[in-house]
């Protein structure tokens, strides 16, 4: 006979489990079913950063020079895969109209309304389960090496402020160094994000809410998501499971499931990389640190430095291309004594994107019982928590924090 729990939640990443722990918290019998163990896969691999300020999420060039810019293929910052652009070409014209600046900032205004919970939800959970050792409260860094870039990012952190509260400090190359001595004299200075949190260990914090998960009575189980069939059943390696609910929070892999239910969801990946390294003898690093101009961001993680790169354009499942992670690697160096490759190879990780820069939150509009919380692209450790109470609170019919409209599927008209 079948186990039975009041929901399903597909999928053991920050947002899954986080999704676990609300419902936990509410009174639901929950199993949380991945096919690895909890923060595995996407989850693993970020730049451990609780981004308060990232209320723009991140847009298309628009303009001409910008575009003829990247269609070189030779950026640090963003590369793509040529065989892979006629398939993407659907999505990337739809994300292009999205970015439009008007349009832009009609996304803002919803997406800060998760955005700036992110940073109290992730407390809230972090100490229920044990893990405030995993947070940093010391804020982020952008550095500049070029006056006209921090003049352009000072006028878009004040703007931030003036329409989202978003708190900065804005630094001059002494006070940068008094902060990072360690970092490269060739940075002039530098924006700190100081509401933002930083991450130690951005696994080890998923691990903590998983077994917070456990602790309130829910149960994991290695699975394959897609096998869900109605109403609702899911393989498992200790059988067959049934919910009354299923909600489908599977990062990059969450279209493998939806169009399986003929929900035709815009979807995309942004491929990523990144490595660790040890540090020469008596070098600290305080901070994550974006180095905007080369698009690179290092981070100290428990592992040691972890060198992230930007934005790859290709398929999910095509085999890594690390070039960026060798492009950049030389300039990390210049900006930070890194040492010796810490992993043994690099790790790629996909960011779940839709076209208007939105997640995909609330409940399947054909299907009684299944819920959508997927699509964060690169807020997926920022908005986690947040997603999960938002969830909760749908789910069982409470009031929500925030208005979940936005968020919802039927914007795409599936």
């Amino acid at each position: 006979m079948a186990a039975r729990f009041d929901t399903i939640v597909l999928g053991g990443g920050i947002v899954g489990a986080s999704i676990g722990v609300h419902l936990q918290q509410r009174g639901r019998a929950v199993a949380l079913v991945d096919r690895r163990a909890p923060g595995s896969e996407t989850s693993l691999g970020n730049a451990g950063l609780i981004q308060r300020e990232g209320v723009y999420p991140y847009a298309f060039p628009r303009s001409v020079g910008e575009l003829l810019f990247y269609a070189r293929n030779r950026s640090l910052d963003a590369r793509y895969h040529p065989r892979a652009m006629l398939t993407l070409a659907p999505f990337l014209i739809r994300y292009w109209w999205h970015s439009e600046p008007s349009r832009h900032a009609k996304i803002a205004r919803a997406y800060a309304t998760l955005i700036e919970h992110c940073v109290a939800e992730h407390r809230a959970l972090a100490e229920a389960a044990g893990a405030t050792e995993l947070l940093r409260h010391d804020g982020w860094l952008k550095l500049f090496r070029t006056r006209a870039k921090q003049d352009q990012e000072l006028r878009t952190a004040d703007r931030c402020y003036q329409e989202f509260g978003v708190s900065f400090e804005s630094l001059d190359q002494a006070g940068l160094h008094a902060l990072e001595p360690n970092l490269s004299a060739g940075v002039i200075g530098a924006l700190r994000y100081t509401t933002a949190k930083a991450v130690s260990d951005p696994q080890a914090l998923v691990h903590a809410y998983a077994r917070y998960f456990q602790a309130l009575g829910g149960r994991i189980l290695v699975g394959d998501a897609t096998t869900l069939a109605p109403q609702w059943r899911v393989s498992t390696d200790e059988g067959l499971i049934e919910g009354q609910s299923v909600v489908v929070a599977l990062g990059p892999w969450s279209d493998d499931v939806v169009r399986k239910f003929d929900y035709d969801v815009p979807f995309a990946v942004k491929r990523g990389y990144h490595m660790h390294y040890a540090v020469e003898l008596g070098a600290r690093l305080h901070h994550p640190v974006l180095d905007v101009e080369n698009g690179f961001l290092i981070a100290p993680m428990a592992r040691g430095i972890r060198l992230t790169t930007g934005v790859e354009l290709g398929l999910r499942d095509t085999p890594k291309t690390p070039v960026q992670l060798d492009a950049v690697e030389p300039a990390a160096r210049e900006l930070f004594p890194l040492r010796a490759r810490l992993d043994d190879e690099p790790w790629m990780g996909c960011r779940p994107c839709t076209p208007d820069m939105l997640p995909v939150i609330g409940p399947a509009p054909r299907h009684k019982g299944m819920w959508f919380a997927f699509g964060h692209a690169y807020h997926g450790l920022t908005l986690g928590p947040i997603t999960g109470r938002l969830i909760g609170e749908m789910m069982t019919g409470s009031e929500t924090i925030c208005d979940p409209a936005p968020f919802s599927v039927e914007r795409f008209r599936v």
